[in-house]
């Protein structure tokens, strides 16, 4: 009777441990690796979307914390999507979420090559274009006012080195669900002077901007009235930051998106009517890889 129950015993044991051999065999492990992604907001996630057979399938959700530190960097997805899974896209996401699906907010992508995927801005799920050659042009007035001791709280991206204005701005044509839009960071405070999508005309908006004439058919903004909570307009705009950010479109954000193509400090001893450059900042565009 001892000889059988131990029989019985180790077939039931065996048979457990082939069970569990089999969940195990059912789950894979995605590991990934990307810098320079922007805080999360309190009430954002970010998440991870494997594409298998043309469908999004999520891996995860993770926060990234005021020093750039992943929340989470490794996640069990299921092996057969795993194996299956030909594109990875990370999207930001409203937290709490209840959508099953990818938002439109699709900030990276990768294909895969083998297990691995480098993952970009440029894959066709996000912004679909490298901005390596984006270049920028501004200068520093106030067309909207007939005062001239306000010339330097205006900023206008345009070109004036040929004595007369032309486009400021090469930036590539933008996907649908994001425009571009300009700002001025004046002691901390971001400030917008617009979003557009052609570097050949008005931007959207002209809050603080004078009503005595019409400014020039570019991007930008005299910041002369209506100035925000803690600002105060007419101002200086000398050593202020200049940002050409791409926005999600809608977006009710204050502050510039993660990606800024173009940025520039203006001179201490700035001058008006003087055509300042932007630098190209797509080196510091969020990248990385990810490991299936």
């Amino acid at each position: 009777m001892k000889t059988k129950f131990l029989f019985t015993f180790l077939a039931i044991a065996a048979l457990l441990i082939s069970c569990d051999d089999d969940d195990d065999s059912n789950e894979g492990m995605l590991t990934i690796n990307i810098s320079n992604l922007m805080t999360s907001a309190s009430d954002e996630q970010y998440e991870g979307w494997l594409i298998v057979d043309g469908t999004p399938v999520s891996t995860g959700v993770f926060t990234v914390d005021d020093m750039g530190t992943l929340s989470q960097t490794s996640f069990d997805v299921d092996k057969t999507d795993l194996d299956g899974a030909t594109d990875f896209v990370l999207s930001i996401e409203p937290k709490p979420d209840s959508d099953p699906l990818p938002s439109a907010i699709k900030i990276l992508g990768g294909t895969f090559s083998g297990d691995m995927a480098s993952v970009s801005a440029s894959h066709s799920a996000a912004l679909g274009t490298t901005f390596t050659s984006a270049t920028g042009k501004y200068i520093l007035a106030t067309p909207t006012t007939t005062t001239t001791d306000d010339e330097l709280s205006g900023v206008w991206f345009l070109d004036l080195s040929g004595g007369s204005p032309a486009v400021g701005l090469n930036l590539p044509d933008l996907p649908s669900g994001w425009v571009y839009e300009g700002w001025v960071v004046i002691d901390g405070t971001p400030v917008t002077t617009g979003t557009f999508t052609s570097v050949d005309m008005e931007d959207d908006s002209a809050p603080y901007s004078g009503s005595d004439a019409s400014g020039p058919a570019f991007p930008g903004e005299d910041l002369v009235m209506n100035a925000p909570s803690g600002l105060s307009f007419p101002t200086n705009l000398s050593e202020a930051t200049i940002v050409i950010s791409i926005e999600p479109s809608p977006d009710n954000d204050s502050s510039p998106f993660l990606f800024k193509p173009l940025m520039g400090s203006a001179p201490g001893m700035a001058e008006d009517h003087v055509t300042y450059d932007l630098d190209n900042m797509a080196s510091e565009f969020p990248s990385g890889t990810v490991q299936k």
